[in-house]
């Protein structure tokens, strides 16, 4: 579906121009979530963190509606346009907006803290998480923008892997003598990386899948598209 999207846009501005602005929403949830993440496990709080994680998650959301509005003009203008591949963008441009919303919440979480993070501890639950998570925000856009196959594939195995992680985490954090405090904070950091994990997953897969099929990437699939 993707595929055929690409060639009946190619060499026209509106294609280019709506990749672009996707690619630019990719690229704030990037920032804001590098950002937030090192305000969390870092401590590293600039003064103005907090103006700067809402500037940008606005951002995300303006180019969220710029794009709707422009794909749902497009289809106005030219209603012999194949529906089902305006549907395709309609929703990776959710999944976005989403993942600025998650980050939000991961922001919110430091003000929960009774005390900073301690990474040894952190490590010893989450062992690199927010490191695959940066990885797995390049390959999507990898996935997405240049049309891999071989990124799609990999990003979902990423993003299984990570969501196993989180389910034991939260199994292991149940059985813990963390502080209430702590308890509760870890347990809505692994939440929240999961959501953003399985956001950028789905946005990788609308790659390979109609529209029926967005956000339903199984095992099944990824066997069909290693054929």
């Amino acid at each position: 579906m993707f595929n055929s999207l690409i060639s009946f846009w190619k060499g026209k501005d509106f294609l280019s121009q709506v990749i672009g602005d996707f690619s630019k929403m990719l690229d704030n949830a990037e920032e804001i979530f590098t950002l937030v993440s090192k305000g969390l496990l870092e401590n590293e709080q600039p003064d103005n963190l907090k103006d700067t994680v809402y500037e940008i998650d606005i951002k995300i959301n303006k180019l969220e509606r710029s794009i709707r509005r422009r794909v749902v003009e497009h289809l106005t203008l030219q209603p012999s346009v194949d529906t089902p591949m305006c549907l395709c963008l309609m929703s990776v441009v959710k999944d976005a907006e989403r993942i600025g919303d998650y980050t939000k919440n991961l922001y919110e979480v430091i003000g929960l803290l009774e005390k900073p993070i301690d990474r040894n501890t952190f490590d010893k639950y989450f062992n690199g998480m927010n490191d695959n998570l940066l990885k797995l925000f390049r390959d999507t856009k990898k996935a997405f923008v240049k049309e891999d196959s071989e990124k799609v594939k990999a990003t979902y195995k990423l993003e299984s892997m990570l969501v196993k992680e989180c389910d034991a985490i939260l199994e292991n954090l149940a059985k813990s003598d963390l502080s209430t405090n702590e308890g509760v904070c870890y347990t809505l950091i692994a939440r929240y990386f999961k959501r953003v994990a399985a956001h950028l997953v789905n946005i990788s897969t609308s790659v390979v899948l109609p529209v029926d099929k967005l956000d339903y990437y199984d095992e099944k699939k990824a066997e069909k598209v290693d054929d």
